[in-house]
């Protein structure tokens, strides 16, 4: 397996692992702790495994009230333009 360029314990297994260690190493920046987040930071963050499925959940949310809102418009207006036969 590759190593990471950068001193680092952690085997370069993705892109993210190699900006993470060059951050800390480098420019001296450390993810912060989760005492340090609060509000709407605590649950949607960069930083946490939490953090990230709450923004993609919340994403996938979206689409699917989206895509739900489209159908639901789509299947009315079809319905107010059928035709009226006269009798």
């Amino acid at each position: 397996m590759p190593t990471s360029p950068v001193k680092t314990r952690i085997p370069l297994t993705s892109f993210g692992h190699l900006i993470t260690e060059v951050k800390r190493q480098v420019f001296g920046i450390e993810a912060p702790g989760s005492v340090e987040l609060t509000g709407l930071r605590k649950h949607f963050n960069s930083y946490t495994l939490r953090g990230r499925r709450n923004c993609v959940l919340a994403t996938y949310g979206i689409f699917a009230v989206g895509a739900a809102a489209y159908w639901m418009h789509r299947r009315n207006k079809k319905e107010s333009q059928a035709p009226v036969s006269a009798a």
